[in-house]
C-alpha cells in the first residue's frame, strides 16, 4: 500500500501554480489534460542507497490519475474517483473500489475542489503554507489531524515553477519519497483511446 498512499499525492501535480496562487491562466483545469514523466526515489531505514523508478503519468480532472512505472519494472495504476486499479504486464493484479478507501474519496474530493478554486475543502484537512513567486515556489502541507491513522504523511513539501517540480513526501515512520517530474505539458487535446480505456478499468 505504499505506492498506492504515493500516487495520492501525486494529484497534487494537478494544482501546479495553484498551489502558490499563481496565474489561472496555467492552472489545470476540466477538458485538460497534464502529461509527463518522473523519477521516483524511496529512501526506507535500513537500505543505504534509495530505490528507484521511472515512468510517466495522465493527469485529467474528472477522470483521475495514470501512473505508468516503466523502470525496473512495467507496472500501470490507475486511481479514478471509483477507485483504483493495478496491471503488471498487461494483466490486472489489484483492483479496489473507492468505498473500500475513504481516504481516497476525502482526498480526492479536497483536490477537485481546490482546482475548481474552492481552497476550504483542502485547507479543512491541512494547514497550506505558501512562499517563494510565481517563478520559484514552495509550498508545505501538513494534515491538521496528525495522530489519524489513516493519514499515509506526516508533511507533504512541493516546489515548483510552471509547473510541480518535486514532491517530498515524508511518512510518520521516518521514510520519506522523493518525486521528481519533467517534460510536461497540458493539452487540450481529449484523451487517447488507451488513456480512456485505461480509466474505465477501475469502474464495475
Amino acid at each position: 500500500m505504499r505506492r498506492f498512499f504515493l500516487l495520492l499525492a501525486v494529484l497534487l501535480a494537478g494544482l501546479g501554480p495553484a498551489l502558490a496562487e499563481g496565474p489561472t491562466d496555467k492552472r489545470l483545469s476540466e477538458g485538460q489534460v497534464l502529461r509527463g514523466q518522473f523519477l521516483q526515489e524511496r529512501h526506507l531505514q535500513g537500505f543505504a542507497n534509495p530505490l528507484r523508478s521511472e515512468g510517466r503519468f495522465v493527469l485529467a480532472p474528472g477522470h483521475g490519475l495514470i501512473w505508468q512505472t516503466e523502470k525496473p519494472f512495467a507496472i500501470t495504476t490507475v486511481i479514478t474517483a471509483a477507485g483504483l486499479a493495478q496491471e503488471v504486464n498487461g494483466n490486472q493484479t489489484l483492483k479496489l473500489e473507492a468505498s473500500k478507501l475513504p481516504f481516497l474519496n476525502q482526498l480526492y474530493d479536497m483536490l477537485s475542489g481546490a482546482l475548481t478554486g474552492d481552497w476550504a475543502k483542502l485547507e479543512a484537512g491541512f494547514t497550506v503554507t505558501r512562499s517563494g513567486d510565481d517563478q520559484h515556489w514552495q509550498v508545505a502541507l501538513k494534515p491538521r489531524k496528525a495522530d489519524d491513522p489513516g493519514m499515509p504523511f506526516q508533511a507533504l513539501d512541493v516546489t515548483g515553477s510552471a509547473f510541480i517540480d518535486e514532491i517530498l513526501l515524508t511518512k510518520p515512520d521516518g521514510d520519506f519519497d522523493k518525486l521528481a517530474f519533467h517534460d510536461q505539458a497540458i493539452s487540450d487535446q481529449p484523451l487517447s483511446e488507451a488513456e480512456a480505456a485505461a480509466f474505465a478499468t477501475t469502474g464495475p
